[in-house]
């Protein structure tokens, strides 16, 4: 700086700051030579404005707006940290920063890498987000000490890259614990922003900034993404192939039969696209009859199902123990047989599927016709 702007320092004893709405400076330091300011200053502050008194690193006085000679006695935190205990007359060092209290909006944000979300409908899912929001100091300690520092111009850019990343962070939290389908998250923007918007203003907070409005304008899909969904709703809306084939066919059809500026070009047209339906329409009806031909077997099969008489039960069978030999299995008619010839008697010990251990003959009722026709041992002679 050359001695002339040191004279005119020397005279300047009005500290005020008029801002320049282009730069959305938050804070601005009001530059003087060696940071010197006469005694009884003049000292503006206007509205939407707060001036902030800093000697040697320490936060001091803050003035809200209004006019102020400055004197010792509405700088008592300077006066003390300076040791002025009988007052000053000569220029005091202190840097003085003014502190803009207005809105500053739309700040973008948005997602620089898309998000993957797992889509209840459409299972894993990347999307992208985009949107704004809006600030305002609240704490000028905490915002002066806390994140400015010595920044003689401090804007709104210089923080916002912070803030958005806070903000990104948050939302893609919310995104995967809120488990909403992409179509919801669509039509629920209003819902997003306003619980956005209380997560993180807590956040904000911190730095002694006030979030005054968060909004999510938009949720997106990578570009493939959407084609893909646009076709798939695209195939829902058709419906039926073979018969939007065939409309559109007929369709054709008729604007070129109702072209006579065609000519042989448009009859040509016309015959191709009516062989064309022939096809699509015999295709039709061959499908249509083997679904036919296929319910007409069905439907046979189940009447002859139906008809069939019931499977003829299995002849009951018993093993026989023959000198401690297991023998058979025996059906009734074999049994009666052996009984007639002696070799089966009411004592043979017999076991068949489902008994739980052998038995007499004679025990066992299924038997008891077996002995009926055959005549018990001729007595002894006498």
């Amino acid at each position: 700086m050359g001695i002339w702007d040191k004279i005119k320092g020397e005279f300047i004893d009005i500290v005020e700051w008029i801002e320049d709405g282009q730069k959305a400076e938050l804070v601005h330091r009001f530059e003087r030579y060696g940071n010197e300011i006469k005694n009884g200053a003049k000292l503006t502050v206007r509205e939407s404005q707060i001036a902030v008194f800093i000697n040697e690193g320490k936060l001091a006085d803050i003035f809200e707006p209004g006019m102020y000679t400055l004197t010792t006695e509405n700088l008592p935190i300077l006066s003390t940290l300076k040791g002025w205990k009988y007052g000053f007359n000569s220029p005091f060092k202190a840097e003085v920063y003014f502190v803009s209290t207005k809105q500053y909006t739309n700040l973008p944000w948005g997602t620089a890498t898309p998000i993957i979300v797992e889509d209840p409908q459409l299972g894993p899912m990347r999307i992208g987000a985009r949107g704004n929001f809006s600030i305002q100091v609240k704490d000028v300690s905490k915002f002066i000490l806390g994140i400015v520092g010595t920044d003689g111009s401090f804007t709104a850019d210089k923080i916002s890259d912070q803030l958005r990343a806070i903000a990104v962070t948050r939302f893609s939290d919310m995104l995967g614990e809120c488990g909403l389908s992409f179509a919801k998250l669509s039509s629920q923007l209003n819902e997003l922003s306003k619980y956005c918007e209380e997560h993180i203003g807590p956040e904000f907070g911190e730095y002694g900034l006030l979030l005054t409005k968060f909004l999510v304008e938009a949720v997106k899909l990578p570009k493939e993404v959407e084609e893909a969904l646009d076709k798939r709703s695209s195939m829902g809306i058709i419906g039926d192939m073979n018969k939007f084939i065939q409309y559109q066919t007929g369709e054709s059809m008729m604007a070129a039969a109702n072209n006579p500026s065609g000519g042989g070009a448009a009859a040509g047209m016309g015959m191709g696209m009516g062989f064309g339906m022939a096809n699509q329409m015999m295709n039709s009806m061959n499908q249509q009859q083997m679904m036919q031909q296929q319910q007409m077997q069905q439907q046979q099969q189940y009447q002859q199902q139906q008809m069939a008489p019931p499977p003829i039960p299995s002849a009951v069978a018993f093993f026989v123990a023959v000198n401690g030999q297991q023998t058979g299995p025996f059906d009734i008619n074999t049994l009666s047989q052996m009984a007639a010839n002696g070799q089966f008697t009411r004592d043979s010990l017999v076991w068949k599927q489902g008994m739980q251990a052998w038995a007499a003959a004679s025990q066992v009722p299924e038997l008891s016709n077996v002995f009926g026709s055959v005549p018990p041992p001729v007595p002894p002679v006498m």
